[in-house]
């Protein structure tokens, strides 16, 4: 059940109301009794979300964080020695292709 900001325009009552959702607007001040009630919209409180049905990377603490970080590091080092073993291997193929021709 939220809490709503209402405030008098008649009198400038200001106060807040822990009501359902489904509880209609107030409209009498509990202050001067005037029809001049009305709710304000508030900042509202921050939802988070946290179970098994979320995001579960959207919440991971910060020694996790800095692991998958590593962890990418290293993986992206170990694809540019692939990629350099590679260039190699095709370079030493051309070669020795090269080299049946010349024979």
């Amino acid at each position: 059940m939220p809490t709503y900001d209402y405030e008098c325009d008649a009198c400038g009552h200001e106060f807040e109301l822990f009501q359902s959702i489904t509880e209609s607007v107030k409209r009498k001040c509990p202050e001067c009794g005037k029809q001049k009630l009305r709710r304000l919209f508030g900042t509202g409180a921050a939802v988070v979300f946290k179970g098994s049905g979320f995001y579960e990377t959207d919440y991971r603490s910060e020694s996790y964080k800095k692991g998958a970080e590593k962890a990418k590091k290293a993986k992206d080092s170990a694809k540019s020695d692939k990629s350099s073993d590679k260039k190699k291997s095709k370079s030493d193929t051309a070669s020795k292709s090269s080299d049946k021709k010349a024979d």
